[in-house]
């Protein structure tokens, strides 16, 4: 595995039980508008990749659509618990393979597969040629028409994290690292440098941004540009538009007012003032 895929695999073997309660705990308004778009673009009963795959929300939602699925993640870890989900939920039948690999080299024959995600690889790949390697390797192993949907994480969401408390994820699970991370921060922004170094090449690393470790956190011009030279852009969208900071308090909203959020969330996440907002971008596409 190249560059920094090691530490990645490192740091989500460690904190695995953050890795499992991010998305419907800490992030669930980001988690539906995902399988929102999954749910559009993503035909049932298709070959696809889950590059990424972290616990198996996503392959899980994937597989009960009758996908069958070829498994990836740079953390053994993850891969197993991945593979137990689908198991236990009776799914283990749709796995067609389970590599630990990078996004950056695919075991997978060319044009094999209807559709690839990419959810988690592309804000790990620091360098911007690993970067556009996992999208050739995507285009690579999609047949024609195939369809790829990826995930980048909006360079400004550290700056706000830095400037405020620290969310209920990060004190959960790194309070102490993080603490100490905003304490330094404000004498080290004008002092070494490291903002301008952030601001021009989004990288970040365990120490400044212990809840990510190592990553590349994207402006969207960026994030738009790398897809878009492999594919055609179908959608480009906020996941959680406005209620960022606050997707906790989605969860103790009644259903019915959840779906009219979440629409509310949809709609303003394809505006520029959503996108802005949101910490994380979706970009579905075809394979050109």
């Amino acid at each position: 595995m190249l560059s920094d895929a090691a530490e990645v695999a490192r740091h989500y073997d460690r904190y695995l039980a953050a890795e499992a309660s991010r998305l419907e705990r800490f992030a669930p308004v980001e988690f539906a508008i995902t399988l929102r778009y999954l749910a559009r673009f993503l035909r049932e009963g298709i070959t696809a990749v889950d590059a990424g795959v972290g616990v198996g929300h996503y392959a899980e939602f994937l597989a009960r659509r009758g996908c069958r699925l070829h498994l990836i993640d740079v953390s053994e870890k993850l891969l197993s618990v991945a593979q137990e989900r689908l198991a236990i939920a009776g799914l283990g039948s749709h796995i067609l393979s389970a590599h630990k690999v990078s996004a950056t080299a695919l075991p997978l024959a060319d044009e094999s597969v209807d559709a690839i995600l990419l959810l988690g690889p592309l804000y790990h790949l620091r360098e911007l040629a690993e970067r556009q390697q996992a999208v050739d390797e995507a285009a690579r192993v999609l047949k024609p028409d195939g369809i790829v949907a990826a995930a980048g994480i909006n360079r400004i969401a550290f700056l706000r994290d830095m400037f405020r408390a620290p969310d209920a994820f990060s004190a959960a699970y790194w309070g102490d690292e993080f603490a100490d991370a905003a304490r330094r921060f404000p004498q080290e922004i004008g002092e070494s440098g490291f903002l301008a170094r952030y601001l021009a090449t989004g990288q970040l690393d365990p120490e400044h941004a212990p809840p990510i470790g190592y990553a590349h956190l994207t402006t969207l011009d960026e994030f738009r540009e790398l897809l878009t030279s492999r594919f055609v852009e179908f959608a480009l969208a906020g996941m959680e538009s406005f209620t960022a900071p606050w997707q906790e308090m989605f969860l103790a909203k009644p259903p019915e007012e959840q779906a009219r959020w979440l629409n509310i969330v949809e709609f303003t996440g394809r505006t520029a003032e959503g996108l802005a907002s949101s910490d994380h971008f979706l970009f579905v596409g075809r394979k050109k």
